[in-house]
């Protein structure tokens, strides 16, 4: 008889633990006691406790621990207790067990374990401030914008930087820019990422998310000895070759406490077959099959055609007709598309209708006039027989 080993935790972990780590949001260290392990699911449950300090090296100086009761904002008295991906990140450490303050499992789930942030919240409503305001430390740009940051004072308050929607990013200009980030978050729209190895001066660094640029070489990933906090590693939609090469650099990385997740590696040939498919998310997406989403994609493009064909060419009096019909065949297409596995949903759906929106978008770009009428025509036709 064969017995299979129960997997386990990446860093060992058990029910009773008590966790710390140093928090950005409180300026201070704070605890979380694991309450349960679910190894299918491989979760762990996370009781946040409400204290903070100086960095304890035992348990006895974590003085009279108690679970974090949540009253602020929409909160109404539940304990701060959620599942969350029993890889324990690399910046928390156990110090000891204790008996569990508390043994119901939780039915929340986050992505990250980002200890702290609800403490800090709690004592900022406790003291008095009852407003919602967003993190100080965190910044949000378009491409463009942050293509723009180059010579200006470097930015040392931000630890949290999103930048989206890239066309071209130079990541000497982000490094330059704001050399203290905790967590780097960039979007791409098939972009281009220049000088990606630069990223690697960004020492502190304990989060990364890649999607949708392209231009990284595999000698530019990111290195684990430049970047020995990272605790969370994602690309989605990048370079095969760079793809390949993240995958051998951190999988080792994976025991000492750094989530890694790299998906979507694109050949040269997909990318540039994809840079004008507006349905490219859906290639490898989860419940779209290869079929459903090659079908897919080819009906759009046949779509695209026959509005532009019909903008461009067709007399003024009969466009609105010619857009109805167009739309009317749009959304029965993708209702019979979608009729065997339904995996069209509330993300699909608003692809369908922003990809077509987008095609008067451009011919409106091309030919220099408003064309709302004719998108009125064309989108009323697909929401009147669409059943997605």
């Amino acid at each position: 008889m064969i017995v299979r080993k129960q997997p386990a935790p990446p860093r060992p972990l058990a029910a009773g633990d008590v966790v710390t780590t140093y928090s950005d949001a409180l300026g201070a260290w704070t605890a979380a006691q694991i309450t349960d392990l679910d190894v299918r699911g491989k979760q762990a449950g996370v009781l946040e406790l409400d204290w903070s300090g100086a960095e304890p090296p035992t348990l006895a100086d974590l003085d009279g621990v108690r679970p974090l009761v949540l009253t602020h904002h929409a909160w109404g008295g539940q304990l701060s207790h959620a599942n969350f991906p029993w890889l324990l990140p690399r910046g928390y450490r156990v110090i000891g067990r204790l008996p569990l303050l508390h043994r119901e499992r939780s039915r929340d789930y986050g992505r990250g374990w980002h200890l702290g942030d609800q403490l800090a919240h709690q004592r900022r409503w406790d003291a008095g401030d009852r407003s919602s305001h967003d993190d100080p430390q965190t910044l949000r740009l378009s491409g463009e914008e942050a293509s723009r940051v180059g010579g200006v004072a470097p930015r040392k308050d931000i630890r949290t930087l999103i930048v989206v929607d890239v066309d071209t990013l130079d990541c000497d200009v982000v490094v330059a820019g704001f050399p203290d980030l905790r967590a780097l978050m960039l979007w791409g729209r098939l972009g281009l990422l220049a000088h990606a190895g630069s990223l690697n001066r960004l020492t502190g660094l304990r989060e990364v998310h890649v999607d949708g640029l392209f231009g990284m070489a595999a000698d530019e990933v990111l290195d684990p000895t430049a970047l020995p906090h990272l605790e969370a590693l994602t690309l989605h939609d990048v370079p095969s070759e760079y793809a390949a090469a993240t995958r051998r650099r951190w999988r080792a990385e994976v025991a000492h406490g750094t989530e890694l997740s790299v998906t979507g590696a694109r050949t040269p040939e997909w990318v540039a077959e994809n840079r004008s498919n507006p349905l490219r998310g859906w290639d490898g997406r989860e419940l779209i099959s290869r079929a459903s989403y090659t079908r897919s994609v080819a009906q759009f493009r046949r779509t695209r055609q026959a509005v532009l064909t019909v903008l461009r060419d067709v007399p003024p009096d009969a466009v609105s007709g010619e857009l109805a019909r167009i739309g009317h065949e749009y959304g029965t297409a993708f209702n019979r598309l979608s009729a065997r596995t339904a995996f069209i949903e509330t993300e699909e759906r608003e692809d369908l209708l922003v990809a077509l929106d987008a095609v008067v978008s451009e011919a409106e770009a091309e030919l220099g006039r408003d064309l709302t009428a004719e998108r009125v025509a064309l989108l009323d036709a697909v929401d009147a027989v669409r059943d997605w």
